[in-house]
């Protein structure tokens, strides 16, 4: 059985999608940290431990991850875009790339945040824009 993650690569369940490529999938967290908080996937691969993966979707992972984190550092007012690799909660390998102005912005013990449709969409459209350009 497809991860919930695999589902919404291939559009099978809705997601406010930031980036895409063949590979790789970029979406809005549903439950962020920070407006802007993204999660970047391989499409083709449901391993739940990122270091199981092939070492060229492991890079192809991370560059395309890189990618990203521009974006929304360019979109997002932030000092810099933090990084964080748990897969604990979905076993699909996923990359969490969150804007921070502290440390403790990439506190995942802290309540998250709760966002309208709307917003989320403009979040994602500003992001996504940004991709575009790079």
């Amino acid at each position: 059985m497809a991860t919930i993650f695999t589902r919404i690569a291939k559009g099978e369940i809705p997601s406010y999608k930031v980036a895409e490529s063949e590979d790789y999938y970029a979406f809005l967290d549903i439950s962020p940290l920070a407006e802007g908080h993204t999660l970047v996937i391989p499409k083709n691969v449901e391993d739940d431990y990122i270091f199981n993966l092939d070492a060229d979707v492991y890079a192809g992972l991370w560059a395309f991850a890189r990618k990203v984190a521009v974006a929304i550092k360019a979109a997002i007012p932030c000092k810099r875009v933090g990084v964080a690799v748990l897969g604990m909660e979905v076993p699909h390998t996923h990359i969490h790339l969150v804007p921070l102005n502290t440390e403790g912005d990439m506190d995942f013990r802290k309540e998250h945040l709760k966002l309208e449709a709307d917003r989320f969409a403009a979040i994602a459209d500003a992001i996504r824009t940004e991709f575009e350009k790079l």
